[in-house]
Order: structure tokens, then sequence, then C-alpha cells
């Protein structure tokens, strides 16, 4: 059961790394990965965005709420980092 302090734990995780390069991978569906690469935008209270450069005149803007991340719906990988994310175990690796 995902609790009130694991949010926290998450959201502050992220806030950390708010501007660097981010990877995520979430399920699209039957059979279908979908994956974003771009750069943490912003932390709200439920959820983040991610900053997509498209071209280099637009940028595309996904959100994901950080149940997503302890659910493991969404897979995230920072620039660097080998090992995914893991706010649930209550763990964030080094930045």
């Amino acid at each position: 059961m995902i609790e009130k302090s694991d949010l926290k734990i998450c959201r502050t995780g992220l806030e950390e790394r708010l501007g660097r390069k981010i990877w995520l991978k979430s399920k699209g569906g039957r059979k279908r990965t979908i994956i974003h690469e771009g750069y943490l935008d912003t932390c709200s209270s439920n959820v983040f965005t991610v900053r997509c450069p498209v071209t280099s005149a637009y940028d595309e803007y996904v959100s994901f709420s950080y149940v997503d991340v302890l659910t493991k719906v969404v897979e995230i990988r920072f620039d660097k980092d080998l090992d995914s994310m893991e706010c649930a175990s209550k763990t964030l690796p080094s930045a």
C-alpha cells in the first residue's frame, strides 16, 4: 500500500533533479511501450512534468503522477544512472 510519506519521498527525490535529462518508459496499452526523453521541468503536489524537445521551435510536455512511479507503471532513468529510480523502496540513486 502506498503511503503519503512514500509520495513525499518520491516528490523530494525528483525535485532534487529538476532540469536534469530524464528518460521515461511507460506502458501505452496492449503490447505498446512509450518512451519519452527530455528534461524534468516541474514538480507539483501530485504530478511532475517533463519537457521533451521535438524540434528547435517546439517542445512537447508530458506529465505523470508520483503514483505512476511508485506502482512501476512508469520507469524512470536519469542521465548516466544505470539503475532505474526506486521511489517505492524509499531509496534514490546518488545524484
